[in-house]
């Protein structure tokens, strides 16, 4: 696992990810952040409070930005550009927990198919599948909310990217394994 962020560094970052959410809702603009300059995978999760259903979900897997802008980015995304819900506006922000689940770098599985559910650790690994252009990547904590084992997250993994369930044996599939550490509110914020 790299560098460990402290329970402090996760609430800036969800307040940094809130901020850019108010920001981009009254600018339009995307913010910038000097904060948190090493380059990391970050996804934003949005939950609505307090039934706790997904409300977006958007992110970087690989570390290609410096972890503050990627947060930014990854919020206004999960916010306003996730194409399976509409846009949230500044009245259900009020109403909305904030999850930043900040990434391993991605390495690949590799190995006998039938072996892979060996290989995975529910709740510490998060797997990504690529075939041509298909994709699908699952956070750590799908697995543990969903009680799948290594062999349905594998499935699920499959489906997410758009694939038949058992595609996760095709050799021609890439799976990758990472780790995240994942920082989340337990109630909106009181005005």
């Amino acid at each position: 696992m790299r560098a460990v962020l402290t329970k402090s560094g996760g609430r800036k970052l969800i307040l940094l990810a809130r901020q850019a959410i108010s920001e981009y809702s009254a600018s339009r603009k995307v913010m910038r952040s000097p904060d948190f300059p090493d380059k990391r995978g970050v996804f934003v999760t949005l939950h609505s409070f307090p039934s706790r259903e997904l409300r977006g979900c958007i992110g970087f897997p690989y570390p290609s930005k410096p972890l503050g802008d990627a947060v930014c980015e990854a919020a206004v995304s999960a916010a306003f550009g996730d194409p399976r819900f509409p846009p949230v506006d500044a009245e259900e922000m009020k109403h909305v927990l904030v999850e930043v689940s900040v990434l391993t770098p991605p390495e690949e599985l590799r190995g006998k198919r039938e072996e892979l559910p060996k290989k995975i650790k529910i709740g510490r690994d998060g797997l990504i599948i690529q075939m041509g252009p298909y994709s699908g990547l699952l956070l750590p904590q799908v697995p543990v909310e969903w009680k799948w084992d290594a062999k349905q997250f594998l499935e699920h993994l499959s489906g997410k990217a758009g694939l038949a369930p058992d595609y996760w044996k095709d050799a021609r599939a890439k799976i990758y394994r990472f780790e995240a550490q994942v920082f989340s509110e337990n109630n909106p914020p009181a005005d």
